[in-house]
């Protein structure tokens, strides 16, 4: 957790910020931030069944399993799902997938994120960017891949302003790497 000054208009305004990994005790919070992103858009796919909130429920075990890298299925690889909360709210739902198999390696890459739509133009899906790449950094990832549709401009935006370099575009999918910030120094 930590906080951040923002500008609006003449008045300073802090903001607590927090990442929390997906847990068994995920409420209604997180199921109604689900529920309003839908099964997403723009390449990015939920996890969740969106519509029952008890089926909501009794999905986190598994998915903390998929994290912990138990019982994954043929061609899986362990996934951490994280929430970004601003001022206990929570605006955005991340995977960070711990390392790249061939599909990954061809369209999804390490990192994924979507910011609910109430809470769009605020500056979240940068921020949540820069933090799921510190969580990557504590995962010993030093280089990682990041994929978006190359009609998806923000998307294309937030990867460029956490100094994502573009290596191509193919069939419509761009293909970005980033340095981990926090190691470029050891190098």
């Amino acid at each position: 957790m930590f906080f951040i000054q923002v500008f609006i208009g003449e008045r300073v305004m802090s903001l607590k910020i927090e990442l929390k990994a997906l847990s068994e005790t995920d409420d209604k919070d997180i199921y109604e931030m689900i529920h309003e992103i839908g099964l997403g858009e723009n390449g990015f796919t939920t996890n969740f069944p969106e519509h029952d909130f008890d089926q909501f429920k009794a999905s986190l075990p598994r998915l903390v399993e998929i994290s912990a890298g138990i019982n994954l299925p043929e061609g899986y690889v362990p996934q951490t799902i994280y929430w970004m909360y601003i001022d206990d709210y929570p605006v955005a739902y991340g995977k960070l997938r711990h390392r790249l198999n061939e599909r990954l390696a061809e369209y999804g890459g390490h990192i994924g994120y979507i910011v609910r739509p109430s809470e769009r133009g605020k500056g979240y899906g940068k921020l949540f960017l820069s933090e799921l790449l510190k969580k990557a950094k504590d995962l010993g990832i030093e280089k990682l891949l990041l994929t978006c549709d190359e009609v998806n401009i923000k998307s294309r935006k937030v990867i460029e302003s956490n100094s994502g370099t573009l290596e191509g575009i193919n069939k419509g999918i761009c293909k970005y790497w980033i340095q981990n910030p926090s190691s470029q120094n050891s190098n």
